[in-house]
């Protein structure tokens, strides 16, 4: 019976949000098009976490295990969701675009020979799809005209699932993996940026801070008020290409896309680039002493004036409960 099928992301054995945005998407996608959903999990050791999928109206979680599984890889990762897609008779294979989803998808739409979307922001009809473009400006509708279709998701644009009763059946995958061709690349290791604050990505609340931070001073000014707020650091380009913070904070078109509930924009102007990274945010809050600042026309509030006069002045008043 044909179906659709969404990967479960995972790292370092815990379900990553985004899981939940693509579950989102391929509940509503599923309940339009008459077709079951279900998930597969892959990784090493991973049937534990499968149990924290199941109450999500899928027909089946399918669990993916081998020890090919324990670091991410293309190819073996590849090897996986071809497999089970094929198996299931998935119609439409589902990502979300994340580094992850934006290397493994393309992989797969190529060895099934079938057409793929990435980050649509909605599904128009079976084929139909809409993914921004020009940094955000414009909405291009993208048809997909091979029967099967991949489809990676601009998370932020779909809402998390939440549990809606039953119990999916879980099934342990029996796989055929072709161990020459995955062990043609040796995972070698992972340099990953360690931080006690939130994940960028996945943060409730982000404050982030451009150029006008101009030194050390002002960025130990940001980071103090993301910590009393329990929230993410976030920076415009402009801010990291001055070598002010690591690039990987960077949010905006060329950075991470983000949609906290809550986020401060502090002495940044607002150019489409990082408009492109932030404006499906919640709340929106702009600091700028410029009141021409582009920033103010997204905002949903907005302060004219000295970041370094009233951010520690905002901070304080927030301490003080």
């Amino acid at each position: 019976m044909a179906s659709l099928l969404v990967l479960a992301e995972q790292i370092g054995g815990e379900l990553r949000k985004v899981t939940f945005n693509s579950l989102g998407f391929a509940k509503s996608a599923a309940a339009t098009l008459g077709l079951d959903f279900n998930i597969l999990l892959i990784g090493e050791d991973v049937s534990d976490m499968a149990n924290e999928l199941t109450g999500f109206g899928a027909a089946n979680v399918y669990v993916a295990e081998d020890s090919s599984f324990e670091n991410y890889t293309t190819e073996a990762y590849t090897q996986a969701v071809v497999q089970v897609a094929n198996d299931t008779d998935a119609q439409i294979i589902v990502a979300a675009a994340t580094i992850i989803g934006k290397d493994l998808m393309p992989r797969v739409a190529g060895r099934l020979d079938v057409g793929m979307a990435a980050d649509i922001v909605e599904m128009l009809d079976d084929g139909t799809f809409k993914r921004p473009v020009w940094a955000g400006a414009a909405i291009a509708h993208i048809r997909v005209e091979t029967e099967r279709k991949v489809v990676t998701l601009r998370h932020t644009a779909f809402n998390p699932a939440e549990p809606s009763g039953g119990e999916s059946n879980v099934e342990t995958v029996d796989l055929d993996l072709d161990e020459d061709a995955i062990e043609k690349v040796n995972y070698m290791e992972l340099e990953a940026t360690e931080s006690e604050r939130p994940d960028l990505t996945e943060a409730d609340v982000v404050v982030s801070g451009g150029r006008a931070m101009k030194d050390a001073a002002g960025v130990e000014m940001i980071e103090s008020l993301a910590d009393t707020l329990g929230a993410a650091m976030g920076a415009s380009r402009a801010a990291c290409d001055a070598g002010l913070v690591p690039n990987d904070l960077q949010v905006g078109q060329t950075g991470k896309v983000v949609a906290p509930n809550l986020y401060f924009a502090i002495g940044i102007s607002g150019a489409i680039q990082h408009l492109a990274g932030m404006k499906s945010s919640k709340v929106i809050v702009a600091i700028n002493k410029d009141p021409e600042a582009p920033i103010f026309q997204v905002a949903d509030y907005g302060l004219v004036d000295d970041m370094f006069k009233v951010v520690p002045e905002l901070e304080e008043k927030i301490k003080a409960g």
